[in-house]
C-alpha cells in the first residue's frame, strides 16, 4: 500500500498555538516502526499546482494565499498565520491526497498521512484548512477522465462545511458526514447525507449510526472512488471534539468503512483529518491504527479492480441530492 507523507514541510507556529503540527512527523515515524507501510512505499507527494487548485478554488483567493495578501479577517478564520511555509505545506497536503487517490484506483487503497482539510471552501480557508484536498483530488481525477463520480465519507468530528458547499449542486459527488451536532462550525450547510450526533455519543451508538450511513451513502452515490476522512477527533479525550469514542471504537469505525468499501470493490483514498487529543501521543496512536488497518485491508483488495464497478452508469442514473438520518 502506498502512503504519502509531507511532514518535512512544517509551519512556524507560536509555542502556545493549539494546532498539533508535531503529530505528522510522529505519525510517519510510528508508521515506520509499526511496519504498516514498506519503506519504498512511503513517499513524499509533489506540491499541488495552481492549475489543479483552481479546479476548486477561486483564482483571487488562491492569489491572496500565494502572495500573502489575505485580510486580517481571513487569517483569523483560517486560524494559522500566513507564511511561505504555510503555502508550500498546504500544496503538499493536497498533493498527497491526489497521489493517494491515483494509487487507490490502482491498488484499491492508499493513504495520505495528512489532508482532510474539509473546512476550506472555494473562496476561503477556515478551521486550519487552506485548500480542500479532497475536493481538489476529485476534480483532478474527473478532469483526467479516470472517474466520473466520487463519494466522500467524512468521519471527522466536525462537519465538512467547505466540502458540502463545494459540491452542493453537483450530483457527481456524494457527501456523507457523521459528526457532532453542536460542534464547529456554527453554521452547518447540508451534506447529501448528514448524521449529527449528540454530545457524549459513545462507541455502540456511533457505530450503529455509521452502519446505516455507510449503507445509504454507498447505495446512493454510484461512486467510482471513496475519500475517507478518518478524523481522530471523535475520541473521548479530544480537546476540540464533543463525542466519547474509545480508541477501540475508532478502530472499529475504520474497519466498518474499509469493509463496506471492500464489499463494493470501491477504491478508497484515506486522509487523516483532525485530531487534537490532550496527549498528542493518543492522536498519533489512533491515526497509526487507521494506517495499519488500511494496510491490512489493502492486502485483501481484488487485483486489477480498476476504478470501481459503476463506470458504465450514465448521467441519468445519478442519485438525487440531499437527505439526512
Amino acid at each position: 500500500m502506498k502512503a504519502f507523507a509531507s511532514d518535512r514541510y512544517t509551519l512556524p507556529l507560536p509555542p502556545t498555538h493549539t494546532f498539533p503540527m508535531a503529530k505528522y512527523a510522529m505519525l510517519r515515524q510510528r508508521v515506520i516502526e509499526d511496519q504498516s507501510v514498506a519503506a519504498q512505499d512511503l513517499l513524499e507527494p509533489p506540491a499541488a499546482t495552481d492549475s489543479e487548485l483552481r479546479l476548486v478554488h477561486h483564482a483571487d483567493y488562491l492569489e491572496r494565499v500565494v502572495c500573502g495578501t489575505l485580510t486580517e479577517r481571513e487569517v483569523r478564520e483560517l486560524g494559522l498565520p500566513w507564511s511561505e511555509a504555510l503555502v508550500e505545506r498546504s500544496r503538499r497536503s493536497v498533493g498527497g491526497t491526489i497521489q493517494a487517490a491515483r494509487w487507490a484506483l490502482k491498488d484499491g487503497l492508499a493513504v495520505n498521512l495528512a489532508g482532510g482539510t474539509h473546512h476550506a471552501a472555494a473562496g476561503k480557508g477556515a478551521g486550519y484548512c487552506v485548500f480542500n484536498d479532497v475536493a481538489v483530488a476529485i476534480r483532478v481525477l474527473q478532469a483526467e477522465g479516470v472517474i466520473a463520480r466520487a463519494l466522500v465519507i467524512d468521519c471527522d468530528v466536525h462537519l465538512g462545511d467547505g466540502t458540502a458547499q463545494i459540491f452542493a449542486n453537483d450530483p457527481s459527488v456524494f457527501t456523507f458526514s457523521i459528526h457532532g451536532a453542536k460542534n464547529y462550525p456554527l453554521r452547518k450547510p447540508e451534506s447529501d447525507l448528514d448524521i449529527p450526533l449528540d454530545d457524549g455519543t459513545s462507541d455502540d451508538e456511533y457505530l450503529e449510526a455509521l452502519k446505516y450511513g455507510l449503507a445509504a451513502a454507498l447505495n446512493r452515490s454510484g461512486a467510482d472512488i471513496a475519500f475517507y476522512l478518518a478524523g481522530a477527533d471523535p475520541y473521548a479525550d479530544d480537546r476540540l471534539g464533543r463525542l466519547a469514542l474509545s480508541m477501540a471504537g475508532l478502530a472499529a469505525r475504520d474497519r466498518l468503512v474499509f469493509q463496506a468499501c471492500l464489499d463494493q470493490r470501491l477504491p478508497v483514498a484515506v486522509s487523516m483529518a483532525g485530531g487534537y487529543a490532550r496527549q498528542i501521543a493518543d492522536t498519533v496512536a489512533i491515526q497509526a491504527e487507521t494506517v495499519k488497518l488500511a494496510s491490512l485491508y489493502a492486502g485483501r483488495w481484488p487485483q486489477g479492480n480498476g476504478a470501481g464497478p459503476w463506470n458504465s452508469l450514465d448521467s441519468d442514473s445519478l442519485p438525487s441530492k440531499g437527505g439526512s438520518l
